[in-house]
């Protein structure tokens, strides 16, 4: 006989709306990141469904959601994916303004809200790969041919 209780908790992906509320941060978002002058160099796609969704699918695996991210593409490795790009503070603090203005377009009660941003904001910091100025865009020749050597050079 059961008492009619469920064991298991809700994921925070189910307590703020699943799939619907991932979609609505991440059309909130990219609507910012469209017409953005350092982050939309980022994207060498026309449009920005391909992002929208691998963003979508992450967000929505790494809360609790469907684990569609990792059986199209892997884990995750957000580190390694982003590092043939110039993140920089200024790209980083871009992208925190347009995921900020996404969050609170949600409106989701204030615990859940400081939860999903505590991660954006934590996320966001541990990309940032160089701290140069310019060459904002994919590296081909811009972050990694003017990086610091991994080894030490001899002198002349």
């Amino acid at each position: 006989m059961t008492d009619g209780t469920d064991a298991s908790p809700l994921s925070f992906y189910d307590e703020v709306g699943g799939h619907e509320t991932f979609v609505r941060l991440v059309d909130a978002f990219y609507r910012g990141v469209a017409d953005d002058e350092v982050l939309r160099p980022m994207y060498p796609e026309q449009d920005l469904t391909g992002a929208k969704h691998r963003l979508e699918m992450f967000l929505e695996q790494y809360w609790g959601g469907p684990t569609t991210y990792g059986q199209e593409r892997g884990h995750p490795r957000l580190r390694m994916r982003h590092a043939p790009f110039h993140v920089n503070p200024e790209a980083r603090d871009r992208w925190l303004l347009h995921m900020r203005a996404a969050v609170d377009e949600l409106g989701l009660p204030p615990l859940h809200e400081a939860t999903l941003w505590d991660y954006l904001l934590r996320a966001a910091h541990a990309m940032v790969n160089t701290f140069e100025p310019t060459g904002i865009g994919p590296s081909a020749g811009g972050r990694a041919a003017s990086s610091l050597p991994l080894t030490p050079q001899q002198p002349d």
